[in-house]
């Protein structure tokens, strides 16, 4: 269930991360809105996560789940570049939150 909450903080890190886009500089209300529930929430899980998870292995799990999921967000959403290098190097983060997953304890 740790794992489960991990992930999800991760998933919601990257709603406010792209949400910081649509919000403007929070100059919009909805998407602003969004942005702070999604910040909150994913803080939240994260909380709860680290109850039975170790802190640096689940920050690191959850900051590499948002860093990916939003530059994949970042090419798919706003035609940032997908770059043979800039791909490589998400697959890098990718082995290391499932390198971590593996010699991980809880």
């Amino acid at each position: 269930m740790d794992w489960f909450l991990l992930v999800l903080a991760g998933m919601l890190e990257m709603g406010w991360a792209v949400g910081l886009k649509y919000a403007e500089g929070f100059t919009r209300l909805w998407p602003s809105v969004f942005t702070l529930v999604s910040m909150a929430l994913s803080v939240l899980l994260l909380a709860l996560a680290v109850r039975h998870l170790p802190v640096g292995t689940a920050y690191a799990v959850w900051t590499g789940i948002g860093a990916v999921g939003t530059v994949l967000l970042g090419i798919v959403l706003f035609g940032e570049p997908a770059s043979p290098g800039r791909l490589f190097c998400i697959g890098l983060i990718l082995a290391g939150i499932v390198g971590l997953k593996l010699v991980s304890e809880g």
